[in-house]
């Protein structure tokens, strides 16, 4: 009988990105970080769209695009801070303001 080899999440990344604290895995965590942080973006999109009984369609012309860049942007692709005002604002949501950490808050819209 075969047996199997499992390896931990951490040996395959190091194996696939380099050791932590190196430039290769850095910005391949970076890069991660960067895409859930856009899905959640997108996914609140999503949750407040739905809410208001609205169609991706219908969002998009409130803002004055098409129904499939209303897609990707539920999905977490092509956001942008403009973008992000745009929907927000089509969605009658009428502030944001980003958390920058020790840095302070930054009022986008």
């Amino acid at each position: 009988m075969t047996q199997m080899h499992f390896t931990t999440l951490d040996d395959a990344l190091d194996e696939h990105f380099g050791k932590r604290g190196t430039s290769e895995r850095d910005k391949f965590e970076a890069d991660v970080e960067a895409a859930v942080n856009a899905y959640r973006i997108g996914e609140a999109i999503r949750n407040e769209r739905l809410k208001q009984n609205l169609t991706q369609e219908q969002l998009g012309e409130r803002m004055g695009v098409k129904r499939a860049q209303i897609s990707r942007l539920e999905r977490g692709l092509s956001v942008s801070i403009p973008t992000l005002g745009r929907a927000f604002k089509a969605l009658g949501i009428t502030s944001g303001t980003l958390d920058l950490g020790l840095a302070g808050k930054v009022v986008l819209w």
